[in-house]
C-alpha cells in the first residue's frame, strides 16, 4: 500500500509540473485503442509523453521537431554527441530540439535536409517523412523502384499517389512490416497526410524493434556495448545489452567532504563519486567513472575512551550519472578504520577509536537495490 501511495504521489507531481509519461493516467485512452500496446510501452520508456491535463491526444499532429526528438529517444541516442552540426536558417542553438535534430541528421535518419537551409521544425511530420526516418535507422536490403511499386500496389489503393522520393523507402517499410495504418484506413497509404501521435508512436515502436536487429552503421557503433578498465563487480552479469549489478554488491566511492564520528551528525548530507568505471568481468562498463553518489549520515556516535569506539554509518539514496540521469538507489556503508590485528585487539579492550573520512577518501558501499544499465549508453532502467 505504501508503494502504491508513493507511486500515486509521484504521478500527481508530474501532472502538476510537466508532461505526463504515465500511461495509466491518460484520460482519453482506453485499452481498446488500436495503438494501446505501442503507446503504453513507449510512454513507460518516456519516448512519448502526455499533456499536463492527463490526456494523450492520439489524433493530434506531430511536428517535425517533435518527431526528431522522439526518434532519437526511441533509439537511445539522446546523450550522443555531434562533432559537426548542420546549420539551418530556422533552427538556432537555443531551439529546444536543436540537439535532437542534429543527432537525427548525424545518424542518417534525415538524409536530405532542405536545400534552402530550412528544417521546418513547426511543420507537421507527414506519414511518409516519419516512415522514411524509421527506415533510415536500419540497414536494409536494396530494392529497385520497380519492386517497391509492385509490393505497394498489392496492398495500397493509393499507391500511385506515393511521392517518387518515398517509393523505395515505402517498399522497404512494407517488406519489413513497418507501415502503420489505423483500422479505419487499412489499405490506404496517405503518404502526405500529417501523421497522428498514435501513428507516430506505432511507427517508432516498429523502428525500435527493427533497430535491435539491423541498425544502420552509425547506430550500430553507438549501440555497441561500451567496454573499459576499472573496478570489477564480480557478481554482475549481462543479458543482451543490459548489465545488472545485483543488490548486495559492494562498491567503492570517494567522498567529497570531511566526515567523522566526532564531527558528523545524523542527517548530514554528503556527495561522492565513483573513482573508476564499475565493470563486469568481461569489461562491460556498468557505471562510468565520475558518477555522483549522494546520501546522508544515518548514524554518528563519537568515540569515547574506555566507553565506546566511534561509529559512522552512511546511507546512499541517489545516483546521478554523467548524462545527468538521477536515479533512486539505496545503499549502506559502515565506515571503519584499517588497523592491524594488534590494534583491533586493543580497541576491543580500551575503546575510544575515532573515525574520520577526508576528502577523496574511499568508502565501501553495500548496494541495497539492484541496478540495471543499458550498456550501450549508460542509461539506468528505473
Amino acid at each position: 500500500m505504501k508503494n502504491i501511495i508513493n507511486s500515486f504521489m509521484i504521478v500527481i507531481a508530474v501532472l502538476v509540473t510537466s508532461s505526463v509519461p504515465a500511461f495509466a493516467f491518460y484520460s482519453d485512452m482506453t485499452s481498446n485503442h488500436w495503438a494501446h500496446k505501442q503507446i503504453k510501452q513507449l510512454s513507460e520508456q518516456s519516448v512519448v509523453v502526455g499533456y499536463p491535463d492527463g490526456s494523450f491526444k492520439p489524433d493530434e499532429d506531430v511536428t517535425r521537431a517533435e518527431f526528431a526528438s522522439m526518434a532519437i529517444k526511441a533509439l537511445g541516442q539522446e546523450h550522443a554527441t555531434v562533432a559537426q552540426p548542420v546549420k539551418f536558417t530556422d533552427v538556432n542553438k537555443n531551439f529546444w530540439a536543436y540537439d535532437a535534430i542534429q543527432k537525427a541528421i548525424y545518424f542518417d535518419l534525415i538524409s536530405d535536409p532542405d536545400k534552402n537551409g530550412k528544417f521546418r521544425p513547426y511543420d507537421s511530420v507527414s506519414r511518409a517523412e516519419a516512415l522514411a526516418i524509421a527506415v533510415n535507422a536500419l540497414t536494409t536490403e536494396q530494392i529497385s523502384e520497380q519492386k517497391a511499386k509492385y509490393v505497394l500496389s498489392k496492398v495500397y489503393k493509393d499507391s500511385n499517389d506515393i511521392p517518387n522520393w518515398f517509393i523505395v523507402p515505402a517498399g522497404k517499410a512494407e517488406i519489413l512490416g513497418m507501415i502503420v495504418c489505423p483500422p479505419q484506413k487499412m489499405g490506404v497509404m496517405e503518404a502526405d497526410r500529417p501523421a497522428t501521435r498514435a501513428e507516430v508512436t506505432a511507427i517508432l515502436y516498429n523502428m525500435m524493434e527493427q533497430a535491435k536487429l539491423n541498425p544502420n552503421a552509425k547506430l550500430a557503433e553507438a549501440m555497441r556495448k561500451k567496454t573499459g578498465d576499472g573496478y570489477v563487480i564480480e557478481n554482475a552479469f549481462v543479458q543482451g545489452a543490459v548489465g545488472t549489478i545485483p543488490a548486495g554488491s559492494v562498491v567503492p566511492i570517494k567522498v567529497a567532504n570531511v566526515m567523522g564520528s566526532q564531527i558528523s551528525k545524523n542527517g548530514d548530507q554528503f556527495i561522492a563519486k565513483t573513482p573508476e568505471h564499475f565493470i563486469t568481468k568481461d569489461k562491460y562498463i556498468l557505471l562510468y567513472k565520475g558518477t555522483d553518489v549522494k546520501g546522508q549520515v544515518c548514524q554518528a556516535k563519537p568515540g569515547r575512551l574506555f566507553i565506546r569506539n566511534g561509529v559512522l554509518t552512511l546511507s546512499t539514496d541517489t545516483i546521478v550519472t554523467p548524462n545527468d540521469q538521477a536515479v533512486v538507489e539505496h545503499g549502506t556503508a559502515e565506515v571503519t578504520v584499517q588497523k592491524s590485528k594488534f590494534m583491533t585487539w586493543i580497541r576491543k579492550i580500551f575503546k575510544g577509536e575515532k573515525i574520520i573520512v577526508l576528502p577523496d577518501g574511499t568508502v565501501y558501499v553495500k548496494l541495497l537495490d539492484t541496478i540495471k544499465v543499458d550498456l550501450t549508453n549508460g542509461w539506468i532502467f528505473e
